[in-house]
């Protein structure tokens, strides 16, 4: 990091801990220059690191100065509404030439993360042997298996490796699930919102949706029992932790409640468990999976979000289908598995993973931070506790004309309406927080405020 950069975070940390108040006089340039044993430069990029952000402001004649904090915004309102059911449509799909840090739900690789994953490649590339003379097994690799059942276990949620299968990425398993436990026609209750790739997949199979309205611990339950006990749905597909777009983590109590229903009404519920390691505090949940009793809960997951999307190697445990899900599987290139394996063998995964949760746990706030100060009164932002997105609700917005506004600028970002398949969440937008908060990042948010703003009759607030 930057040394401007250590030195912003540090004074942002004396705000919030109350060492630094709103409106407190700081040392000038060079006093602060001289204080920190660092470069007139460094304490210029420093302190215009901090104005960018709203923590500090320059008064003309007078000095800097804390700047003032505008309070922080609520969060998003989940309005309730009856569940009925609805077709998916395939949600519009974004120019491939829009690829900013605020679309895709995704994170940049560190370089100490890159270098370890080199050393594993290497090492899986001497121990392959004569494995690089056959096709991949079917259920995958036994190494990379029993090297998840462990890494899992040490979480608390014990698994034995012969459970897995290991598969093209979370939306493989999630999509290969939903061929083996529906027919086209059969409905799924999923959660609303809901992640618009998973609408996207639940179009392609030809199924049905109903939408359980989202609460803030999780999601609407008596409403999905109501569907369970008359039949309505034939399976249910939903994110417990950190879901994608709003940012709900399922309480104890929920992913309880959940499994327990799977089990009484003998429906599949497939758990799309991406974003389960990417808490921003130490503690990892365990997920509903682990209340499963029957084998009713499918549960998938996928380094795609922790470590890299470009590997598309994820898992399954397919539990009481495990039959069927491992007849439909092709298998995994072998070197992936086996440098995988080693990756996570060696440790470098868990470290790696303490490091990503340090930095989103850093980045969060600043983004945070920067939306409260820049977009208009009366904005609801979610407050999640993990995972790689924020959901914006902005009273009044027209996001269909946002998007289409964005698009002619050359800005990536979701839209509410892609979320689902009603007429709900036009005034609410996702952005993904999985990049640092510098240039880039800052370039794009603050063009994205500046449409807001003008959408909203108001400016885009201070540059």
């Amino acid at each position: 990091m930057a040394k401007y950069r250590e030195l912003a975070e540090k004074f942002i940390g004396d705000i919030r801990a109350g060492r630094l108040a709103a409106g407190d006089r700081l040392l000038s340039l060079r006093q602060f220059a001289r204080q920190q044993g660092v470069s007139l430069s460094t304490a210029v990029s420093c302190y215009a690191e901090l104005e960018s952000l709203g923590w500090l402001e320059a008064r003309p004649k007078a000095g800097f100065f804390v700047a003032p904090r505008r309070a922080a915004t609520q969060g998003p309102e989940w309005a309730p509404f009856e569940s009925r059911l609805a077709t998916p449509v395939v949600p519009y799909r974004h120019p491939a030439t829009l690829s900013g840090p605020l679309g895709t739900s995704r994170l940049s690789l560190e370089e100490a993360s890159r270098a370890a994953l080199e050393r594993s490649f290497r090492r899986a590339m001497r121990a392959a042997g004569e494995r690089l003379d056959r096709y991949p097994a079917p259920q995958g690799e036994a190494v990379l298996r029993e090297a998840l059942a462990g890494h899992f276990g040490q979480c608390g949620f014990a698994m034995d490796a012969d459970e897995l299968v290991i598969g093209h990425g979370c939306m493989d398993a999630v999509k290969t699930a939903l061929e083996v436990c529906t027919r086209p026609g059969d409905a799924v209750a999923i959660s609303s919102p809901c992640y618009n790739g998973l609408l996207e997949v639940l179009a392609q199979l030809s199924l049905r949706i109903v939408e359980i309205p989202s609460l803030d611990d999780g999601i609407d339950l008596a409403q999905l029992e109501h569907h369970l006990r008359l039949g309505t749905v034939q399976a249910g597909l939903f994110c417990t932790t950190h879901m994608n777009p709003q940012g709900i983590t399922m309480s104890v109590a929920q992913k309880r409640r959940l499994a327990q229903l799977a089990n009484r009404y003998r429906v599949p519920v497939i758990e799309d468990d991406v974003y389960l390691e990417l808490a921003h505090h130490p503690h990892v949940p365990l997920p509903a999976a682990y209340h499963d009793e029957g084998g009713f809960v499918i549960w998938c997951g996928s380094l795609s979000k922790t470590l890299s999307p470009s590997y598309r190697l994820g898992w399954c445990r397919p539990g009481r289908y495990f039959r069927p899900y491992v007849q439909r599987a092709l298998g995994v290139p072998t070197l992936m598995q086996l440098a995988l394996a080693d990756f996570i063998d060696s440790g470098a995964y868990a470290r790696h993973l303490r490091r990503t949760r340090d930095r989103l746990a850093r980045h969060k706030p600043l983004y945070l931070d920067y939306l409260v100060r820049h977009l208009p009164e009366g904005c609801r932002i979610s407050q999640p506790d993990g995972g790689l997105v924020l959901w914006l609700q902005v009273p009044g917005l027209d996001g269909d004309a946002l998007g289409r506004a964005a698009e002619r600028a050359g800005l990536d970002i979701r839209t509410g309406a892609l979320f689902t398949a009603s007429d709900r969440y036009r005034d609410c937008l996702r952005i993904n927080i999985g990049f640092p908060f510098e240039e880039p990042v800052q370039r794009e948010l603050q063009a994205l405020c500046g449409l807001i703003g003008k959408m909203a009759g108001q400016g885009a607030g201070p540059a």
